[in-house]
């Protein structure tokens, strides 16, 4: 009964364009509760430059462009997070996100469980300020917040700490029977 939740960061929102920076990686027990660690390295593709010093990613978290300068090639990585991938049933908050971006790289993910961010569209109804009828996705701290809301948690956008607390999410989505995939 274990999965794997997947985060990513990246330069910007184009898995085209943009380039992976980190990826985190952790093994959820459905069964405890309790996750670990898969993976988790500072990445750096081979077009990384001066272009993205000034992206969103480094303003808004303690990643610096230095640490990703030095960081291990994605190249040399993309076996050990293949294998991960091939192994286990993945998710993501934003699944089409973080696995769109893998995918634009030529990486195989068998094993799809359902969004989580998805997923707690339809737990959290968080409506649209302009008042359609449907529903905003709710960023990954909302979701935090609504599971949890005794916590002072927030986020880090760090690939690794990002995963630890989705998969605390998809956890608690699971363990109330709410994942569609599980009932």
């Amino acid at each position: 009964m274990d999965v794997a939740i997947i985060d990513l960061e990246t330069t910007g929102l184009d898995p085209i364009y943009d380039l992976i920076l980190e990826i985190g990686i952790v093994e959820l027990n459905l069964l405890t509760g309790e996750s670990r660690v898969l993976f988790d390295s500072v990445v750096k593709e081979q077009t990384f430059g001066e272009e993205y010093r000034n992206s969103w990613i480094f303003e808004n978290s303690d990643l610096t462009f230095e640490v990703v300068q030095n960081a291990p090639l994605f190249d040399d990585i993309m076996t050990d997070v293949q294998d991960i991938l091939t192994k286990y049933n993945i998710t993501a908050f934003n699944k089409s996100f973080d696995l769109g971006f893998l995918k634009a790289r030529g990486m195989n993910v068998p094993n799809e469980l359902p969004c989580i961010m998805l997923t707690a569209t339809n737990i959290l109804k968080i409506p649209f300020p302009r008042g359609t009828k449907e529903f905003k996705w709710p960023k990954c701290q909302e979701a935090w917040n609504y599971f949890f809301p005794n916590s002072d948690y927030i986020e880090k956008h760090r690939a690794l700490d990002d995963a630890f607390h989705e998969a605390m999410i998809f956890f608690e989505i699971y363990r109330r029977g709410l994942l569609p995939v599980f009932k």
